[in-house]
């Protein structure tokens, strides 16, 4: 379980990310620049005990890797949202 909190390092809080996890039912993180993919959605998936349906990252310019994390409808971004003490 260790080695999934080196992966995701922070919740991204913006009132984009707000939007999105709202209309989208995504989560935005700032992850392990190494990380791929399927390590990204195998992290999520065990820390949160949710489905991950699409994970696509990005580098911003600050040189951080940012995940956006689609999560299958069963499953809320706004309680997970709350459970990070975002919301």
């Amino acid at each position: 379980m260790e080695k999934f909190y080196t992966i995701i390092k922070r919740p991204l809080i913006t009132e984009k990310t707000f939007d999105l996890i709202e209309r989208e039912n995504k989560l935005v993180f700032i992850v392990n620049r190494s990380a791929n993919k399927n390590q990204i959605k195998r992290a999520i998936e065990k820390i949160h005990n949710v489905k991950v349906i699409k994970v696509n990252t990005m580098i911003t310019p600050k040189g951080e890797k940012k995940a956006f994390i689609k999560l299958h409808p069963d499953n809320s971004a706004q309680d997970i949202a709350i459970e990070l003490g975002i919301f």
